[in-house]
């Protein structure tokens, strides 16, 4: 099964344009500091989701401490292992600061992506991280609130894959949108980020 992905390419501005969610992401960089900011509404805001054991998850619970948050699939073929498993080497390549950053995996196929099914897709990956699946209306809710694009498409078999946007979103401790990570940032420029944002909470 073939996913497509929509992979933003990060320049000093930057826009995505999300036709079927609505709405328009614009971001900035700054390349000296690697500070990014969002023009417009920024990406992030209240949820109540249910993690791989299937218990309740809101993101009221997250402040405190900063998370990064990616929306995929467990049948994604090649962007959501890759990424989780870049993720997985990031925590493990920060030492002990990475038990300080939460890390959360949100289904955006919650049809198939059941809690049972985020946690054998997880056992892959680090122990840290949270895989997030709800119902379809609280999917949608969230990941328009993280102006994330998604939708579903049918497939010559009969089945169907996930557009989906292919970003990591990193938030601080009070849930404010910070960063994101690209997919195909290179392994210093992921650390960088993560360390940026640790920093700002420390």
């Amino acid at each position: 099964m073939r996913a497509r992905i929509l992979v933003p390419v990060l320049l000093a501005v930057t826009a995505i344009l999300v036709g079927a969610a609505g709405f328009l992401l614009v971001y900035s960089k700054d390349p000296a500091t690697g500070r990014v900011v969002a023009l417009g509404t920024e990406p992030g805001g209240p949820f109540r989701l249910t993690d791989q054991t299937g218990a309740t998850l809101t993101d009221a619970e997250l402040k405190g401490r900063p998370f990064a948050v990616f929306f995929g699939f467990t049948h994604c073929p090649e962007i959501c292992p890759t990424t989780l498993w870049e993720m997985s080497q990031a925590l493990a390549a920060l030492g002990p600061d990475g038990d300080r950053l939460r890390v959360l995996f949100v289904t955006v196929d919650p049809e198939r992506d059941r809690p049972e099914m985020l946690q054998q897709y997880l056992q892959s990956f680090d122990p840290r991280i949270t895989g997030l699946t709800g119902t379809p209306e609280e999917i949608a809710a969230v990941a328009k609130s993280y102006r994330v694009y998604w939708r579903k498409v049918p497939t010559t078999d009969g089945d169907y894959t996930m557009d989906h946007s292919a970003m990591v979103y990193l938030m601080d401790a009070e849930g404010r949108f910070r960063d994101i990570i690209a997919y195909g940032t290179p392994e210093p420029e992921r650390l960088a980020a993560l360390r940026r944002l640790l920093a700002a909470d420390a």
